[in-house]
């Protein structure tokens, strides 16, 4: 890692020898991810048995905004926790595949919209113990609609919610995806820098 992408705190800071691996073998492959074991020393000189699930996709999300102040979000069934979930728009790009034009076609094919303007929000390493996934998200606003074309497995509900009331819901516990959560908060600390254009801003504060 080089100095230009550590926090403050870290420049100079020595670090212990990064893990190693003696090889690796695929235990699972499918269309979506690939399951690899490998022979591994710690840094501590330890060794390990070490599984790393690698998807064959970086996770892309948007948190859509409206210049009332609302975001678009999306209900749906998830399988692996056996919920209801609800999130901001959000889906994969395959690895050859700009990532921005992925979440462009997820806004569009999920919850029917457009939009004039995207800012970065978060680059997110996604349970760095177990997987390598990625998971990259932005903002936008100057929505339009257009076209959706869920995945034949999706049974969406979308609907739009007041910004503020997605951060409540968030404390309360009832909004619990990762990529949400940590997308919303930063929408609102973009909000409160002065990061994102005046009136959209005071929009999302709830001070019109």
């Amino acid at each position: 890692m080089s100095d230009a992408s550590e926090p403050k705190w870290a420049r100079g800071l020595a670090k212990p020898p990064p893990w190693r691996s003696a090889g690796g073998e695929t235990l699972f492959e499918n269309p979506w991810l690939r399951l690899t074991r490998h022979p591994a020393t710690a840094p501590t000189g330890a060794t390990a048995d070490y599984a790393v699930m690698r998807p064959k996709n970086v996770g892309t999300g948007v948190l859509p905004i409206h210049d009332d102040g609302t975001v678009t979000l999306v209900g749906q069934q998830r399988f692996a926790l056996a919920n209801y979930s609800w999130e901001m728009p959000e889906g994969g790009a395959p690895l050859g595949e700009d990532p921005f034009d992925g979440v462009r076609r997820e806004l569009a094919e999920e919850a029917g919209l457009a939009a004039e303007h995207w800012v970065p929000a978060l680059t997110m390493e996604l349970s760095n113990s177990i997987t390598d996934e990625i998971a990259m998200t932005w903002l936008a606003w100057g929505l339009s609609a257009a076209p959706t074309a869920p995945d034949p497995t999706e049974a969406i509900t979308v609907v739009r919610a007041p910004f503020l009331d997605l951060l409540d819901e968030i404390g309360r516990g009832t909004v619990r995806d990762a990529m949400t959560v940590a997308t919303a908060y930063k929408a609102h600390h973009m909000a409160v820098t002065g990061e994102l254009p005046e009136a959209l801003a005071r929009a999302l504060l709830g001070r019109l």
